[in-house]
Parts: C-alpha cells; sequence; structure tokens
C-alpha cells in the first residue's frame, strides 16, 4: 500500500468515501475553503456544480474530489481544459494523485492509456465522443475547465456539445470569470434531470490592491519595487512590445551584487546557444525575464524555475498568463487597457482583464497581491511634460502629445474601474454546423440510436442560440445533408447510413492527414525530388507559421523587385509585379488541383483548406542549422514559433506518413528534422514521444528507476537502416559546419572529451585544403550515400569516413570519425569522435553507405 499514489490507498479502505477524501486533503495539509467544502458537498450528494471562485481558490482539489467519487462508484470521469498543456499538466497531476494506471490522456497528437477510468483531454476530444456516441458515450462525469472558453469565436461549440449530448453525465464547470450562469444552470438540469448549484465567492486566498499609474513606466516599477511587490510580471499584447520592454530595463540596476551572483550560480551549466539565447541570457542574469509563445519552451520553462525561486524581479509577456501559465508572481502590471482581438482594437474584456489580474499574488507566499494598470503612454508624457512646466521660471507653451493613429483605444481612470468592479460578460453561444458534426452524429449505429437525423434536429434545437439562429443552422444542416446525399456519401435506403467509416479520432486535422494519404500515392516515388515533394505535402496540411512566410514573402519581394529594376521596367509596372508574388509553393498546382477533387469527395472538409508552404523544404535544401535559418530570416523573436513548426512537420512525417512512403531519402528528411528539433529544444518532442509509448510514460511517472531500466532497454543501432540515416545526418551536420567555418559548433556535435582541442584541429588540418579549393559543396549532390562510407570494425566502435566534396570534384579530402557503439546506445545518437581531416591516401571512393547489422 505504501507504494501506491495517496488517493489509489484510499480508494479500496474502510469508510464513507467523502470521509475519505476529507482525509487525503488532511494529509496534504490542506484547509478547505467554504466554497470548496460547498462544491463538494453539492458533488457528493449527486448535482451538477457550476464552480465560480477566483484564480488560486482551489478549484483543481473540487475537481480531484469528483474523479474520486467517480472512481469509487466505478465510473468514468473525463477532465477537459482549452489547451494541450494544461491537459498534460493535469494528467501528470492526476497520476501523482492516483496512479498511473488510473489515469489516461487523449489529445490530437496520440493517447495515452485511453481505456483508464479517468480521462484528461481538450475539450475537442470530448465533443467528438459526445457527438458520435450521444447518451450512450462511455462518459459518467466531467470536469471542464477554463469554462468561459465557451464564447471563444472559433472553438466554443466544443465547450457547448456535451451539454447538449450527454444526458448520462453529471458536470462540474469550473471558471474564475463566468458572469451570468443561468442558461447553464437551466440546461443542465434539463439534460440529466440533476439539481444544478452555483458556488460563487469573491473571496480570493491572497486579496488584490488596484493603482491607475500615471507615472512613466520606469518610475512605476521602481517604486513597486522600493515597496517590495516584486516579483512583477509587466503584461503586454504583442510578442514584439516584450521583448523591446524588457530591453529598456536593462538601464535600470534592481538586483543587489548578492542576488545577481545568485542567478549567475543558478545559470551555470545552461546551454543559451540559440541565436536569441544570448539576449535572454543577459537578462536573465539582470533579474529580468521574459515568457511568451516566441521562445523556445526550455526558456520559458527556466523562467518559470527563476521566477518560482524568486530570483527574478521583472517578468516580461503577453496576455498567455490568464490561462494558467505556472510563473508566481506578486505584481501584475497592464502596459495597456487595449488589444488587437485579431479583427480590431478594442478595450480588454471584464473577463480577459480579471483573468489575468488574477494571477497576482502568491498563495502562502503573499499577504496580498497588487495589479497596476498604466495610463495611455500619451497621456502620461503629456503630464510629465506639465509638470515639468509648473516648476520651470520661463513658461513656455507645451505642444501636446498626440494619441496613436492606429492600435489603440482611449481608457482613463474610470475604464479601470469598470474592470476591476464589472461582472464579466455574459457567455456568448458560439454553435455551429458543420459537415463533421452531421457525419459523427449519422454514422452513430443503429443500436446506439434508431433515428440519427432527428437527434440531429434536437441537437440543434436545444443549442444555446437564439431561434432565429437555430432557424439558420438547421437550414444550414439541411444544406449541408442534401451536399452529403448528392455524392453519395450518405444514402437513404434501405435505411440511412454512412457510406464510409471514420476513423476512431475523426477531426478535421484528422480530415487533412487522409488528403495526405491519398495524394502520397500519386507522387511519382522514381522521381529525383519525391522525397521533397512528399515533404511539401506534409506541410501543406498544417496551419501556416505567419509571420515566418511574412518573412519569406519580403525577401521574394525584394528579389522580385531586383529583377525587374534590372530589366529597366517602369516602378508602377514593378508595383503591379509586386502584387503577385507569393512566397515559396512547390507543386502549387498540383497541391491545389488535388485538394480541391479531395474536397468533392469529402465535403466535410467544410471551410478548411490546403497550405502550400516551403518552410522545412528550404531549411533541408539548403541544409541550414536552426540557427542559421533564425540568422538569415531575422527571426530571433520566433524561434519558439519555428521549433514549433517544425516539430509538427516531424510528427506526421513519423506518425502519419506511411512506412511504404519511406524510401531512403525520406528518411533521412525525417531524421534530420528529428534531430534538429531535439538539438534545438527537446521538450516539445520528449512529450510526444512519452505519449506515444505508455509504458514509458507511466515508468516515468510512478517510478523513476523503472523509468530508467526503460530507457536502458532501447537501443538507437538495432535498426540498422534508420541508424544509418542518422550517421549520415550527423556527418553532414559537422560537414556543413566547418564548411560555414563554424568550427565550434562541428566540435560540439562530436563526443570528444575536449571540444577545444578538437575546434583547434579542425581549423589547422582543413587550412591546407582551402588553400587548393575554393569553396566546400553542401548542396543535396554532396549529401549523397555514395560520398560516406562505414566500416564495423569491432563490437563497440565503427569507422566512418565522409569525403568533401569539391565544385570541381576532385573529391580528394575526407573527414574521418569513429563511431563509439555503447555511447551512442546511451546517448540514444550517433556518437561520432572526430579523428582527422586531410587527403585521401588512396583513389577517391565512391563507395555507397555500408551498414552493417549485428
Amino acid at each position: 500500500m505504501a507504494d501506491l499514489a495517496p488517493l489509489q490507498r484510499r480508494l479500496n479502505s474502510e469508510g464513507d468515501t467523502l470521509d475519505r477524501f476529507l482525509e487525503y486533503a488532511l494529509e496534504r495539509g490542506v484547509a478547505l475553503y467554504p466554497a470548496q467544502e460547498e462544491a463538494i458537498l453539492e458533488l457528493y450528494s449527486g448535482k451538477n456544480v457550476i464552480l465560480n471562485t477566483p484564480t488560486g481558490s482551489g478549484k483543481s482539489l473540487v475537481a480531484e474530489a469528483l474523479h474520486f467519487q467517480s472512481l469509487v462508484e466505478g465510473k468514468r470521469s473525463f477532465y477537459t481544459s482549452p489547451i494541450k498543456a494544461l491537459v498534460n499538466e493535469k494528467f501528470l497531476a492526476l497520476c501523482r494523485s492516483f496512479g498511473p494506471d488510473q489515469v489516461g490522456m487523449i489529445t490530437g497528437d496520440a493517447s495515452v492509456n485511453a481505456g483508464a477510468p479517468i480521462i484528461c483531454c481538450t475539450a475537442e476530444i470530448l465533443s467528438n465522443d459526445a457527438l458520435r456516441f450521444g447518451e450512450q458515450a462511455n462518459v459518467q462525469d466531467v470536469v471542464i475547465d477554463e469554462f468561459h472558453f465557451y464564447s471563444d469565436r472559433e472553438r466554443g461549440v466544443a465547450w457547448q456539445i456535451p451539454l447538449l449530448t450527454l444526458p448520462r453525465a453529471r458536470f462540474l464547470l469550473m471558471s474564475a470569470t463566468l458572469g451570468d450562469t443561468e442558461i447553464f444552470e437551466k440546461g443542465l438540469t434539463q439534460l440529466n434531470g440533476r439539481e444544478t448549484v452555483v458556488v460563487r465567492s469573491v473571496n480570493r486566498p491572497v486579496p488584490l490592491e488596484f493603482i491607475y499609474s500615471e507615472d512613466p513606466i520606469l518610475e512605476r516599477v521602481q517604486k513597486l519595487l522600493a515597496t517590495d511587490k516584486a516579483p512583477i510580471y509587466l503584461v503586454h499584447f504583442t510578442q514584439r512590445d516584450a521583448a523591446e520592454s524588457a530591453q529598456d530595463f536593462l538601464s535600470i540596476d534592481f538586483c543587489t551584487k548578492e542576488e545577481k551572483k545568485a542567478i549567475a550560480e543558478m545559470l551555470e551549466g545552461v546551454k543559451f546557444k540559440s541565436p536569441y539565447g544570448k539576449d535572454i541570457q543577459r537578462l536573465l542574469k539582470h533579474g529580468i525575464g521574459i515568457h511568451h509563445a516566441g521562445l523556445l519552451p526550455r526558456y520559458r520553462i527556466l523562467v518559470e524555475k527563476l521566477a518560482a525561486t524568486g530570483r527574478l524581479k521583472l517578468i516580461f509577456g503577453t496576455d498567455t498568463l490568464g490561462v494558467g501559465v505556472n510563473v508566481p508572481i506578486r505584481t501584475v502590471l497592464f502596459t495597456k487597457l487595449c488589444k488587437f482581438d485579431g479583427e480590431k482594437t478594442t478595450l480588454l474584456s471584464v473577463r480577459d482583464f480579471q483573468q489575468i489580474a488574477g494571477r497576482a499574488g502568491r498563495k502562502g507566499f503573499d499577504e496580498q497581491g497588487t495589479v497596476v494598470a498604466q495610463a495611455p503612454e500619451h497621456v502620461i508624457e503629456n503630464l510629465v511634460a506639465a509638470r515639468k512646466a509648473e516648476g520651470s521660471v520661463k513658461k513656455k507653451k507645451i505642444v501636446k502629445k498626440a494619441p496613436p493613429d492606429k492600435g489603440y483605444v482611449p481608457w482613463a481612470r474610470d475604464t479601470y474601474v469598470k474592470m476591476i468592479e464589472g461582472k464579466p460578460e455574459t457567455l456568448v453561444s458560439r454553435f455551429q454546423v458543420t459537415h463533421g458534426m452531421l457525419l459523427n452524429v449519422l454514422a452513430r449505429p443503429e443500436e446506439i440510436d434508431a433515428d440519427p437525423c432527428r437527434s440531429l434536429q434536437r441537437l440543434i434545437r436545444n443549442s444555446h442560440e437564439a431561434p432565429k439562429q437555430k432557424k439558420y443552422h438547421l437550414k444550414r444542416g439541411f444544406q449541408l445533408f442534401r451536399s452529403l446525399v448528392d455524392r453519395n456519401i450518405i444514402e437513404l435506403k434501405p435505411r440511412l447510413r454512412v457510406n464510409i467509416e471514420l476513423q476512431e479520432d475523426f477531426s478535421l486535422n484528422q480530415t487533412l492527414a487522409l488528403y495526405l494519404l491519398d495524394t502520397i500515392k500519386l507522387l511519382d516515388v522514381e522521381h529525383p525530388e519525391y522525397a521533397l515533394d512528399l515533404l511539401t505535402l506534409v506541410e501543406s496540411i498544417l496551419e501556416n507559421p505567419d509571420r515566418i512566410l511574412h518573412v519569406q514573402l519580403s525577401r521574394a519581394k525584394t528579389e522580385r523587385m531586383n529583377e525587374l529594376k534590372a530589366q529597366g521596367m517602369e516602378y508602377d509596372q514593378r508595383i503591379e509585379e509586386l502584387d503577385k508574388v507569393e512566397y515559396p509553393k512547390p507543386r502549387r498546382e498540383f497541391i491545389y488541383t488535388t485538394f480541391n477533387e479531395f474536397s468533392a469527395k469529402h465535403p466535410w472538409v467544410g471551410q478548411e483548406n490546403i497550405r502550400p508552404k516551403s518552410i522545412a523544404r528550404e531549411m533541408y535544401e539548403n541544409f541550414q542549422s536552426f540557427a542559421e535559418y533564425i540568422r538569415d530570416n531575422e527571426l530571433q523573436r520566433a524561434e519558439g514559433l519555428l521549433l514549433r513548426y517544425l516539430s509538427e512537420v516531424y510528427k506526421v512525417m513519423v506518425q502519419t506518413v506511411p512506412a511504404a512512403a519511406k524510401t531512403e531519402d525520406v528518411w533521412l528528411i525525417e531524421e534530420y528534422l528529428g534531430t534538429l528539433v531535439r538539438g534545438v529544444d527537446s521538450s516539445l518532442l520528449d512529450e510526444w514521444e512519452k505519449l506515444r509509448n505508455p509504458d514509458f510514460v507511466r515508468a516515468d511517472v510512478a517510478d523513476p528507476i523503472e523509468a530508467a531500466k526503460a530507457a536502458e532497454e532501447f537501443d538507437i543501432t538495432r535498426d540498422a537502416k534508420a541508424f544509418g540515416v542518422m550517421i549520415r545526418n550527423e556527418v553532414f551536420r559537422f560537414v556543413r559546419a566547418i564548411a560555414v567555418g563554424d568550427f565550434e559548433d562541428a566540435a560540439a556535435a562530436l563526443g570528444n572529451p575536449d571540444p577545444k582541442q578538437v575546434e583547434s584541429a579542425i581549423a589547422t588540418q582543413l587550412k591546407p585544403y582551402f588553400d587548393d579549393h575554393a569553396r566546400l559543396q553542401t548542396d543535396a549532390k554532396a549529401r549523397a550515400n555514395v560520398h560516406m562510407r562505414v566500416t564495423k570494425t569491432d563490437a563497440a566502435s565503427w569507422a566512418v569516413e565522409q569525403t568533401l566534396v569539391d565544385p570541381e570534384e576532385n573529391n580528394d579530402w575526407s573527414a574521418k570519425f569513429l563511431l563509439d557503439l555503447p555511447a551512442s546506445r546511451k546517448e540514444r545518437r550517433p556518437v561520432l569522435r572526430f579523428e582527422s581531416l586531410g587527403p585521401v591516401t588512396g583513389p577517391a571512393y565512391s563507395a555507397g553507405t555500408e551498414t552493417v547489422k549485428d
């Protein structure tokens, strides 16, 4: 019993269910707040509960109480959240409380222990289950966290569907900012026949004070620091504003020497190798953190860890803080009270303001949290100018600074007060009817639903829409239904049935994956660019990373403008021609044509579209490192964006592209992407790999020793083909580095014990090469497998030799390495030890890669 998780130990113990859970809370040293106690008692009496309490008031413990009751009673409970990161965080937390055998996770990427009695998932996963199985869904209790996402313009429908389709489930809806909940109270009781109770509290564990600041931001921050209000989170609404503001504060010395020394000690051994890393390092050593989605995950995690120790005085970031980012802070400072919402600039809603402001004050650390809102910048500058004029002997006329022309909506002190005192806006229904919804409902088997058409009509009529909108949705539903019948996707006789098999995790993203699978078959596997075209198809089904594409478009326009100038074209004509320029879209016509044909056969694609682009392909064709691509395109503040995009490309290559479609060149691309992403920041792929390997996850969560054993069992050298691909990519990464003169990076990637010594040897040994050769080739021809030879020497090492390809194709030089097999198994990557660079002693060879199986 001692080895079991805390709540797992109580599943089979004696006593009342409620008493057992309260014993658990007592063991954790948790004294229940009145709202927590009320919510738990109402749940244990079988009611639906809407929990509307401030941030930090223990809503997670109430959710645990419901999961525990459900588990004791042999039921199945679901926890849903708007973002995968929070789902993952909750999954790990519940594993610690209930034990990994009792908890599963399902996301769009993968699933772990999907048959478990407690499931963590995104709202869309539960919504799809609810549509497909209706009241027969194996869901008895539902926790919907961050329920205010019900109003999200794009995704809110996923929060509504379970409330319309799961009559056998009981619900716990949780948020700090709900507003009027009458529609949910009535709707839930009408749905499942249970009484619905709203538990509200405005009492925060840590009370807040509010300040409206008309001081320049530097002065205001200094005042807050002087009154022990740090850590301070300065909220911006663009990543650029956050980064530029952080740089401005480097001029203030607000950490003591001892504090800076403590930070420096914590940063010992931390690598800041990415192009933006030096900026991050400089800020951190100054006591400043930066936190937004444009950063690499490891930098964000580092900021969170340093913030948790209280070392960082200032943290600059975007409003993602309001979604539950784990950054403990004492003061929230709003630099603005307006933001661009994707369509126009508006004042913050009361809900958005209160969600973010609620992060101030750390339970167990602070007696009070502080929320500050800066007056508009031009207003502050005018006030400062007026004060200076009053104190001046010579009275000068003040020229007032005007407000910004765009991206600004005025606010004042009374605006701030309304945000503080106001009630969150009423949640707005975002119901919509799609082909996917129709297919999910209409594909229900007869034993689950004898009349799915009527169920679909009932779903629309029971939606939280106004009568006029319901009529529109019914009409829209009928139009979509006819389009499916016309295409023979649905047949009506002898009974209504769907003529296609929907995969288990059917979703819009999976629909685009189906396009990928269909279209790969149309590529010519013998074509020299087959692998690159396959990569382009993969990229075309992914979301566009707009900032990167904007850079590509600007570059393409500059190149085109120079061409037109050289041709002597007139200015007006040049501008007209520039409007036609697009960012690179390889196989553009092929992709658009095949997707139109696919859409005609699969109309549930709806408004979704294909997005041809060439980011991963461009990097691979040039064999660029992550750092090179960032520097070449000046994307230092978007490192996280590029990393997430490349991670998604890699996941699709691994998970969706069939093994039968993977030629050796495709394997090379896949391994290039995986190695590149892991080399920059492995955290994104590490989490994903854990999801794909449930045994490893469960060992990792339950017992670190078992996790280590599981890791040791994995032998990277077993798959000779895949390992050979990894060796080629590792070797050519070295070649690419020495070709551009980055000997430090070349040496650092190897397994030699003294990288500095290797760096010096490379520089010395390579000098004669460049005396005789103009440059070192790194194009696709140079990467061909005929230029590398791998020879087995003994059980512990292999000899690796790579021809250095020169423009004249003399190919009379090579690089030699020793491949350390035991180290490769331990580190799960080819560990190469540098031996030499020099002229080929015999005739230049062109043998292919020879990888010998054990």
